[in-house]
């Protein structure tokens, strides 16, 4: 599962192994028991990418042969890509712009361990059984965030 935080002025993207209808349900709980508002809807999300990242392309080609229609892939211009995802998202209002999103890219659950490829192809990562396609989005984000934070020093 990925799960997108937008705040006021930051996003943040996490790869977590629970699934997103055990995570919107331990949510709604929590507000539930706090005595929060809490709206859960379907909906899009989206975020940029740099266009020349290193594995873009392994993620057009998974995205392909997936075709699950939960992530698209979008020139916005010859600098970056927009990659929109359907999930649900969870905030205090329905028409609030900070809050949760969490989608899920495959529905593979089954709890048996494999070996993930991350963006370097030499190496590899032991996760519960998951979408490829997710854990290779998540390291390009981490890879972007990695390359801006260079940037700016």
């Amino acid at each position: 599962m990925l799960k997108l935080t937008y705040t006021e002025d930051s996003f943040h993207l996490e790869y977590l192994t629970q699934s997103p209808e055990e995570w919107v349900a331990q949510r709604v709980i929590l507000a539930m028991r706090s005595g929060q508002f809490l709206c859960v809807k379907p909906s899009h999300a989206s975020f940029l990418l740099p266009a020349d990242l290193p594995g873009l392309e392994q993620l057009r080609q998974l995205i392909h042969t997936e075709d699950s229609g939960i992530i698209s892939l979008c020139h916005c211009d010859r600098d970056y890509v927009e990659v929109t995802l359907s999930g649900s998202w969870l905030a205090e209002d329905t028409e609030e712009a900070t809050g949760i999103f969490v989608t899920s890219i495959s529905d593979v659950s089954d709890g048996v361990t494999e070996t993930t490829p991350t963006l370097q192809s030499a190496e590899a990562t032991e996760y519960p059984s998951t979408s490829h396609t997710e854990l290779l989005l998540y390291n390009l984000w981490l890879a972007a965030q990695n390359c801006a934070s260079v940037i700016r020093e």
